[in-house]
């Protein structure tokens, strides 16, 4: 179904320079060749000498849509008659009962009894498995209520701090321990922190554990309070700047077509961006300003603007609706996006209720 042109001039288009702009776009989005006059005049509907398909070919030009990659070469779609095509002609495909059916499995199978992060990997694994493209996924650190922290002492100065969520998550870090720390109170920190952080996000707990200060000063002796407050200290560093991971899977689909080694180095960047704070912000953004799934083609987004390449992305919600990650495909601009963008938006609902 086609969607409102906010251009005038786009607006305006006949019927046969949609049908040329289709056409041509269509050869680019299945072979990634330029097409040209002669080549057209038999993939038209209509019966259009090469002349004529010529002279709409040069006021698709001068609108911006498409673009001569070399002189007397065919004419191939670019950014913004990309985008064009996507607002005004795209019907969107819909997933087979196949796919609907290799996605729900993938995801509850891989959501049984497994880590949040366990089940966001083999996402992204499918995700790239199904598109041929990168499959991606952006997983912020969900506020859910706390179940049990422990300190395991590894060396006489380092202690492992396991922390346990009530969905099941479990996170381990390493901690520094004051000198001359016992095992004993590793096991009375660990149990003061059990009786007032079970059921409370990490950011209540601080607060309780802030206003129990003095009830902390008179329970425990003084190397076990710092204990304690070394405890939840590296659960908030670790909440601080952006709480998130990012998971890619499939970097070599992104690779296997590409020959000369300037795309290739462009590419290497972009996931050195997508893997620094300042990348992870930026795709949390995308997922959160809008309410399904976006596209983004080449330079839309600065994150992709020197690779060229496009992202599909939808958000993720936990049980408050609330926008957690987000998941999607990242490819080269000639995406098949009518298929991609059901597959995109089938995984975030369902990854959505499961973790619900």
């Amino acid at each position: 179904m086609t969607k409102p042109l906010a251009d005038p001039q786009l607006q305006s288009l006949d019927a046969r320079s949609r049908d040329i702009f289709r056409t041509i776009v269509d050869t680019y989005l299945r072979d990634g060749e330029p097409v040209g006059s002669r080549n057209l005049s038999r993939l038209l509907p209509q019966s259009l000498s090469p002349a004529t398909i010529r002279n709409v070919m040069s006021d698709l030009e001068q609108l911006g849509l498409i673009y001569a990659p070399h002189i007397s070469a065919g004419r191939l779609p670019t950014q913004q008659g990309l985008r064009f095509f996507v607002d005004a002609f795209m019907e969107l495909g819909d997933l087979s009962d196949d796919e609907r059916r290799v996605i729900e499995a993938q995801v509850k199978a891989s959501g049984s009894g497994a880590t949040l992060e366990h089940m966001l990997t083999d996402a992204s694994q499918m995700l790239s498995g199904m598109s041929r493209g990168a499959g991606l996924v952006l997983a912020t650190k969900n506020e859910v209520p706390l179940k049990h922290i422990e300190f395991i002492q590894l060396e006489p100065t380092k202690a492992l701090t396991v922390m346990v969520s009530q969905n099941g998550d479990v996170e381990n870090r390493v901690v520094d321990l004051p000198v001359g720390v016992t095992a004993s109170q590793l096991h009375e920190a660990s149990n003061f922190l059990n009786a007032h952080i079970r059921g409370r996000t990490l950011a209540e707990a601080k607060s309780e554990i802030a206003k129990l200060k003095e009830e902390t000063k008179a329970a425990l002796d003084t190397l076990s309070q710092d204990l304690v407050e070394r405890g939840l200290a590296v659960w908030a560093g670790a909440e601080s700047g952006l709480p998130a991971r990012l998971i890619v899977r499939g970097r070599a689909n992104l690779l296997e077509n590409v020959t000369a080694q300037a795309d290739i180095d462009l590419l290497r960047h972009l996931f050195d961006d997508l893997e620094t704070k300042e990348g992870l912000i930026q795709l949390l953004d995308l997922a959160e300003e809008g309410s399904g799934v976006r596209i983004f083609i080449g330079s839309e987004n600065k994150l992709f603007s020197l690779s060229g390449s496009s992202l599909v992305v939808a958000p993720y919600r936990d049980k408050d609706a609330r926008v957690i990650g987000a998941l999607g495909v990242i490819g080269p601009t000639r995406l098949n996006y009518a298929r991609i963008v059901p597959m995109v938006d089938y995984t975030a609902q369902m990854i959505s209720r499961m973790i619900r």
